[in-house]
């Protein structure tokens, strides 16, 4: 009897072919099974995906399950059983195995890239269903690129060995772009408003330094939470995004997205409410933490910024289980909103163990120490978040990512950090441009995490028109196991102030400096430090009170600054104030011999959500302890301290020689508005109007060539600042308003820099 059952490759089809068969009791017995056609897989290996054995009856219901097995292994490319006799023949014909794999025609996208996305490998078995998937997940890179209208066409090149070569030609296509982006149903906000508040932006000429004007379905998806956001912060709490549907257009070359939403009525706040079920805290303290009010229009971000204000207020008072819940009550007929925040004991919880992971080169102490929670302490999440970004503000990690999980009992917590290192080791380079210093060049080699302890070894070069400089810095951020910076500098500068006043400055010294928190906004540094001056190369025209200080003099200082900083970002501050205050007394040992004190103080306001105020100030004045300032140590003002005027343009001057000789008094002060220029937010350009004040006075020195005078000067001017691929391009555009005949005054004024 012959039983035969047949599976090709092309169809997945199988089919049997018998005569009909003998009841069970008479079917034939396998006594040997015989594989054929196999190259590199053993014949016991295919036996062993057999249901059948020696010895079992030939059921054709298990010769057709073990076809099947064996097709489904993707070993094969075909397969075929048949019964002979007592012999159990089976043929196979292997799948071949991958060579080499390679990209063809992948320009925008590197070949590495696209290997990370393939899950086939050389040395690997080659099917069609797995090179199938392949091609699904290179395309999908290709839209995540916009890029719609590429193709991928997989080719194979046989060789011998049952091998094969495994070519993805590539035909990428042009950038499907956005081409325009619509609203329906809004009323209250136009569809230029609104596109200013999604990421995805329009396709433009000019949009070469951007990918967000192509189609990106996650981005897209973030777009409809931020228009949510946007109308929920402006008092629409009933707004939803009703569909975000994008259309291809015919030619595949382009996309039009529109966004349909139901705006809903604005709602004003009712009544806004504290209430607790703490004992002994009292809600009428807590009034200055709630940033919702009365009669103001509903802003759901307020409402989340009181949530967390609350839950950090009332744990630093002694509750460290808390629970802040606001309860919402919305009027839909008064269009009134009535929010409570209830503050309740939340549950017990401690911290059982702190785990890190992934810090092959960092220590676990430069982690740990970070974290303002220890294992055995309340279980805080607004401690842990603080902790967090502190570790990411190291700049140590490409990622950091705290999670949470059970402990051994239910009261018990295990966070868990989890962070990817990067390079921390620089080599850069940078050129820029000024008008205060002309061209200029640097280089610079540091490790901010030295020996994987957190240190930062810093070693630059600088030259430019007028200065030339080479230092060397330490810090250790963690000195003595204690939460203070301590470290040293050792310096050599070169100043050329040929052109302000006639001479040469050259000094060479070291400092020795620690720093610390008082509080989480206070902190306190000290400083010493000992430098050598000299003032030298005096131009023979240069003022006879320059001439008299060339040569050399010595400086021993002491130093302490007070810095009291509540900004909301050190980069670019949008809200809130810096106070500074700092103090030198000069005089224990070496030449000079002075008190020298400076405040600045600066106060930022957002006027809207793109503009913002800033009013600014500093003062300083420095007494001679028994003798005169010299030069290299008093106050001097103007160009980017006071635009309208240049380098040292303000204060005492001889006239005869035209030299700055500088003055032991200064003030000043700027207000300034900053705006954005109407340009996508991509391109980072942002305008400015400002006015600058101030003067310097009180030299020493006296004699007719001298004019001090004490009058204030100042400025009007318009600016912008574009944070460029190629490095901030800063233009200032300044008219000396209240001057003195004597100053030296510039209009423009202009930098440039980038480094790599």
């Amino acid at each position: 009897m012959t039983m035969t059952a047949t599976m090709l490759a092309s169809t997945a089809i199988a089919h049997a072919q018998a005569p009909v068969a003998p009841p069970a009791a008479q079917a034939a017995r396998i006594d040997r099974i015989q594989v054929n056609g196999n190259q590199r897989i053993e014949a016991e290996t295919i036996r062993s995906y057999l249901s059948l054995r020696q010895g079992d009856p030939a059921d054709p219901s298990l010769i057709d399950e073990s076809l099947k097995t064996l097709y489904g292994t993707g070993l094969f490319a075909d397969v075929a059983l048949r019964v002979e006799g007592n012999t159990l023949v089976v043929d196979v014909v292997e799948n071949p195995v991958i060579n080499r794999i390679d990209f063809e025609g992948n320009r925008r996208l590197e070949d590495s890239d696209l290997e990370k996305e393939v899950l086939l490998r050389p040395r690997t078995v080659y099917t069609r269903t797995r090179v199938a998937q392949d091609v699904e997940r290179l395309q999908e890179v290709y839209r995540r690129n916009g890029r719609y209208a590429a193709r991928i066409d997989p080719k194979i090149i046989q060789l011998d060995q049952n091998r094969v070569d495994l070519i993805f030609e590539i035909e990428e296509g042009p950038r499907t772009e956005v081409r325009k982006i619509s609203f329906t149903g809004n009323d209250r906000f136009s569809d230029s408003a609104l596109r200013d508040v999604v990421l995805t932006t329009e396709a433009r000429w000019y949009n070469f330094f951007t990918s967000n004007d192509t189609y990106d379905p996650d981005r897209l998806n973030y777009d409809r939470e931020l228009l949510r956001r946007f109308y929920l912060k402006n008092g629409y709490a009933d707004f939803v995004v009703q569909s975000a549907v994008a259309e291809l257009a015919p030619e595949g070359e382009e996309f039009y997205v529109t966004f349909v939403v139901e705006e809903g009525e604005r709602y004003k706040l009712g009544k806004v409410d504290v209430q607790t079920t703490l004992p002994g805290l009292d809600t009428a303290t807590l009034e200055d933490v709630v940033e919702t009010e009365s009669d103001d229009w509903y802003d759901a971000t307020k409402v989340d910024r009181t949530v967390e204000a609350l839950t950090t207020e009332v744990t630093n008072r002694g509750y460290p289980f808390v629970r802040v819940q606001p309860s919402v009550t919305k009027d839909r007929e008064t269009h009134v909103i009535n929010i409570t925040y209830n503050i309740d004991e939340g549950p017990r919880n401690f911290i059982e163990r702190i785990e890190v992971n992934g810090n092959a080169r960092t220590l676990d102490e430069v982690i740990r120490r970070e974290f303002r929670v220890a294992e055995g302490d309340p279980f805080n999440a607004e401690r842990i978040r603080t902790s967090r970004d502190r570790v990411r503000n190291l700049d140590y990690f490409d990622k950091v990512e705290v999670t949470t999980e059970p402990g051994s009992d239910p009261d018990k917590t295990v966070v868990k950090v989890d962070v990817e290192e990067k390079s921390t080791g620089e080599i850069s380079f940078g050129v820029g441009y000024s008008t205060g210093s002309g061209p200029l060049g640097d280089v610079g080699i540091r490790e901010r995490n030295l020996l994987g302890r957190g240190q930062d070894l810093r070693l630059g070069f600088t030259i430019s028109g007028d200065e030339q400089l080479i230092d060397l810095s330490f810090t250790e951020p963690y000195f003595l196991n204690r939460d203070v910076a301590a470290g040293f500098d050792v310096f050599r500068r070169e100043i050329d102030r040929e052109d302000e006043s006639g001479y040469v400055q050259k000094t060479t010294g070291g400092a020795l400096r620690a720093d610390y928190w008082l509080t989480p906004s206070l902190r306190h540094g000290l400083k010493y430090t000992l430098r050598n001056d000299e003032v030298t190369d005096v131009s023979k025209d240069a003022s006879r009170y320059i001439r008299e200080q060339e040569g050399q003099r010595l400086s021993s200082i002491v130093s302490q600054t007070f810095t009291y900083d509540k900004r909301d970002s050190k980069v670019d501050p949008r809200d809130g104030y810096l106070l500074r205050l700092t103090q030198d007394l000069a005089g224990l040992g070496g030449d000079a011999k002075y008190a020298r004190h400076r405040a600045d103080a600066a106060w930022y306001y957002p006027i809207t959500d793109d503009v913002v105020g800033m009013v600014s100030g500093q003062v300083g004045y420095i007494l001679g302890l028994g003798e005169d300032i010299p030069i290299n140590d008093r106050f001097f003002l103007g160009g980017d301290s006071l635009r309208g005027f240049a380098t040292a343009g303000v204060g005492p001057r001889d006239v005869k020689a035209g030299d700055a000789l500088g003055g032991n008094f200064l003030y000043s002060g700027t207000v300034e508005v900053g705006f954005p220029l109407g340009l996508p937010d991509d391109y980072d350009v942002r305008g400015r109007v400002f006015s600058d004040f101030g003067s310097v006075t009180e030299l020493d020195d006296s004699g007719p060539e001298i004019r001090d005078v004490n009058s204030i000067r100042a400025s009007v001017g318009v600016g912008l600042t574009w944070i460029s691929p190629f490095g901030p391009i800063r233009l200032d555009a300044a008219q000396a308003v209240l001057k003195e005949d004597f100053d030296d005054t510039e209009v423009f004024r202009f930098s440039f820099g980038t480094r790599f």
